[in-house]
């Protein structure tokens, strides 16, 4: 039994020499390319186009970039979640300007104290407008001045004017218009 299937078609006839040859040319070449493709395939690397890697660059760049004020935002929104005070809304008005119109919010008499001596910051979470501690203020508008609305520096931070002929006249945080 040491003939092999083609050695045994042969001797019975059924095929003929060139038959044989052409299928042994044909495994050669299926072997060929199984060990090219797993050696990493047979063709030579392409050199990549300059243009193209610019453009790759320029797209990781930009990709970066949305990657970053995703984070930002991120950041932004975990800031003003964790340090926003609950329960802020009163009958005292608090005016303030936003995007050059005076806004107005109507606080408890405690924040209204806390927001004219600087200790409160007005943040925007969306289009609502949230309270939060200064510290958590100035952390936001490290990362995005746009989302802070106001930080009031209070009296005492305040730099005195020499030539204001106001000066002496002291106007009180509890006056209401």
């Amino acid at each position: 039994m040491g003939n092999s299937l083609q050695d045994q078609l042969l001797k019975a006839g059924l095929v003929d020499e060139r038959k044989v040859k052409q299928a042994a040319k044909g495994k050669r070449k299926h072997n060929q390319r199984k060990k090219q493709k797993h050696k990493g395939g047979g063709q030579p690397a392409q050199p990549v186009d300059a243009a193209q890697a610019a453009r790759d660059r320029e797209l990781n760049l930009q990709r970066r970039q949305q990657q970053e004020q995703r984070e930002r935002e991120a950041q932004i929104r975990q800031l003003i979640e964790s340090h926003r005070l609950s329960d802020w809304q009163g009958e005292v008005a608090y005016n303030f300007v936003m995007d050059g119109k005076v806004k107005r919010i109507h606080v408890n008499p405690e924040i209204h104290r806390k927001l004219t001596k600087g200790m409160l910051a007005i943040a925007l979470l969306g289009e609502r407008m949230e309270l939060a501690p200064r510290e958590a203020g100035e952390k936001i508008a490290e990362r995005d001045a746009a989302r802070v609305v106001l930080i009031d520096v209070g009296k005492e931070d305040k730099p005195a004017d020499e030539e204001d002929p106001y000066a002496g006249y002291e106007v009180p945080d509890d006056l209401m218009w």
